[in-house]
């Protein structure tokens, strides 16, 4: 968390201090010219600075997350460019006013002390505010790269607490800083992290399409660095620096740093200005109508409140300027009646308590016209779809829940209507026909391979029963995709102990498992045999009763994703190790199961999602790396000698894979209409 707290801690840090000192030399001016009754109209302005950031940052928060997935990452994007402007123009003034910033305030003070109590309020709510405006974009903007880490908002509530104690100190004048040399350096820091943001934020705009070059990768250190170590998190934190960036993110940032930072040094050699000279006397007074004391307070608290909350309450859908239609498995549809052709817009309402999709569909074909997901219970989003002639019903898909398609309504009228056609069982069956032949051949050298394994046991050669054994597993393990239509084939050729009373030893263990745990625990050839005989036996049934299983055509595009979670959860923990230590050997074979099923599936993926195939052949690459770095020769690296590092390397390219795999299933899903 203290990764991601640090830079935060440093903008809450500096910005408080800054806003703070204003404020101090505010009340010490104010003080000293014995003026303490106005004293309030200084805090009048620090609480209307206050509220009005605090509205601001509401604003960002509730309009981001009125958008989609897509629009998040292009409004984010933007900010953090924004935030990098803020920023730098901060660090740049700060540094300059610094030395003379004493006696700019004091003169503004004694100037505002022979105007009206507005002007005072104004000096301080201008001072404090513009602070408080770039802490808020700041703080958004670090806590949207974080994620759910509570180390932003941490870090910048630690650093305003250290300021306000600095302040305080320094108006007591118990403490003495010299407020130059603490600009300069932490200006520094600053312009080193906002490099870091602006690469963050151009990530965030590629991954929104706003701009080119998402899959240009200029690093890939993902097979060198393990990005879940304690110093790329420090660095990912600080700096926003991953293993993984794109060219354009490396030129913004390198561009950035090396053009800000010479900037920055070259205007600390320069000596600054001193202070502006006073004025010639104090200022003319004119008489002002006294109003009541509480307006002034009341009104610049509560108008940034109002705003804001205009802000928030414009921006959320209208559902009296549209059909607003129910999204649950109790009421999907109700209330969407015959629209005109055209272009138009509807409000989906969740009434339910399930997280939903939902998509506008046509009834007969399935076709798709428009589409939302992740659709909260009780929130409202806009769906635009353009509608012509036909029919047309909703399909409501409740997270864990049923789908329920609403009745369907006939519109009236010409026109054309573009929509998806969603994946069918037609368009999966050449891919699974495809992949039912590269099974096939696949038990075929496996079924010759046990054979070869049961002859080497049998003859009491042990030493190449191993190697042999290790060949016919990896065969198997390279079918990962056929998993399911294998039924009871599979626990009697790759089940593990657990569960059995009697575990390795257990008169039900048997297959591969079985045969590592004698081969590598000393047991003889004649014990072994038996357990070879069956294991032959069992494959060749297998390979026999292939041809009339069935394999359903929505298997496919699941696989993709459960083959490599299985090779997480058994073969990277080590769970199945019973003796070879051939972990990453059997995770090896199952990435080329996952690379086959991909290459079947590519044809669909390519005209569904043209940019995830170039990513999930970037991941796949790094994590074949990995592997092969962890094979030398006839032998591999067992997992639990990997170290720490080596391990979270490899955990980590396979997590980053399946993350990226994730929305195959989705794309690929075959959506029944009825």
């Amino acid at each position: 968390m203290w990764d991601d707290a640090f830079p935060s801690f440093l903008i809450g840090l500096r910005e408080g201090l800054e806003a703070g000192l204003v404020v101090s030399i505010l009340v010490a001016t104010l003080v000293r010219a014995d003026a303490r009754s106005r004293l309030p109209q200084v805090w009048t302005g620090v609480l209307a600075a206050v509220a009005l950031a605090m509205s601001f940052g509401a604003v960002l928060t509730f309009t981001a997350a009125s958008l989609s997935a897509t629009a998040q990452e292009a409004f984010g994007g933007t900010l953090s460019v924004i935030a990098v402007a803020f920023v730098t123009a901060m660090v740049f003034w700060m540094r300059r006013s610094a030395r003379g910033l004493s006696g700019a305030i004091k003169e503004r003070v004694t100037g505002a002390l022979t105007m009206r109590a507005g002007v005072l309020v104004l000096t301080s709510f201008l001072a404090v505010g513009r602070e408080g405006l770039e802490t808020a974009l700041f703080l958004w903007t670090t806590a949207q790269a974080a994620g759910e880490s509570a180390g932003p908002l941490t870090g910048a509530a630690v650093g305003l607490v250290l300021s306000a104690a600095l302040c305080w100190a320094l108006y007591r004048r118990v403490l003495k800083i010299n407020l130059t040399r603490f600009f300069t350096a932490t200006g520094a820091v600053l312009i080193v992290i906002a490099a870091g943001v602006l690469g963050y934020g151009l990530r965030d705009l590629q991954e929104g399409g706003v701009l080119p070059g998402r899959t240009a990768y200029a690093v890939d250190l993902s097979a060198g660095v393990d990005a879940g170590s304690w110093y790329a998190t420090l660095v990912q934190g600080v700096f926003n620096l991953t293993p993984v960036m794109t060219w354009l993110q490396v030129l913004g940032y390198a561009g950035y740093l090396a053009t800000v930072m010479t900037l920055f040094v070259r205007g600390v050699r320069t000596p600054a200005a001193g202070p502006a000279a006073g004025t010639d006397g104090p200022a003319r007074t004119r008489p002002v109508r006294r109003r009541p004391g509480w307006v002034v307070p009341v009104a610049v608290v509560t108008v940034p409140a109002v705003i804001a909350g205009l802000a928030v309450a414009l921006g959320r859908p209208k559902p009296a300027a549209a059909q607003t239609v129910a999204v649950s498995e109790k009421e999907c549809g109700n209330g969407f009646s015959a629209p005109k052709p055209g272009r138009q817009t509807f409000q989906m309402h969740n009434t339910g308590d399930k997280t939903s999709e939902v998509y506008l569909i046509a009834p007969d074909t399935g076709a798709v016209y428009g589409e939302i997901e992740g659709l909260a219970p009780g929130t409202t989003r806009a769906l635009v779809a353009t509608v012509a002639g036909g029919s047309y019903a909703w399909r409501c898909v409740p997270t864990g829940g049923t789908a329920v398609t609403s009745r369907a309504v006939r519109v009236t009228g010409g026109g054309t209507a573009k929509a998806v056609v969603p994946v069918s069982a037609r368009d999966l069956a050449a891919p699974l026909r495809q992949y039912r032949e590269y099974v096939d051949r696949g038990l075929a050298a496996l079924a010759a391979r046990t054979r070869v394994l049961a002859a080497d046991i049998e003859g009491g050669h042990l030493g190449r029963a191993r190697a042999d054994w290790l060949t016919a597993h990896r065969t198997y393990a390279s079918l990962g995709a056929a998993y399911g239509t294998f039924e009871d084939f599979d626990q009697k050729i790759d089940g593990r102990a657990d569960g059995l009373p009697g575990g390795v030893h257990d008169k039900d263990f048997s297959g591969f498992l079985r045969i590592e745990y004698g081969l590598w625990h000393g047991e003889t050839p004649a014990s072994l045999a038996p357990s070879a005989r069956q294991l032959a036996s069992d494959v060749a049934q297998l390979r026999k009763a292939f041809p009339h299983q069935a394999f359903d055509p929505s298997d496919l595009p699941l696989r993709a994703h459960e083959i490599l979670e299985n090779t997480l959860q058994f073969e990277l923990s080590g769970a199945t190790d019973e003796g070879s230590g051939t972990n990453l050997a059997t995770a090896d074979a199952e990435l080329a199961g996952t690379r086959e099923l991909l290459t079947v599936l590519t044809p669909l993926l390519t005209s569904r999602a043209p940019h995830l195939l170039p990513a999930l052949d970037t991941d796949v690459a790094r994590l074949q790396r990995l592997l092969d770095a962890a094979h030398h020769g006839g032998s591999w690296t067992p997992v639990d000698r990997l170290g720490a590092t080596g391990r979270a390397r490899i955990d980590g390219a396979t997590g980053r894979l399946l993350e990226d795999l994730s929305p195959v299933p989705d794309l690929l899903e075959i959506r029944k209409s009825a």
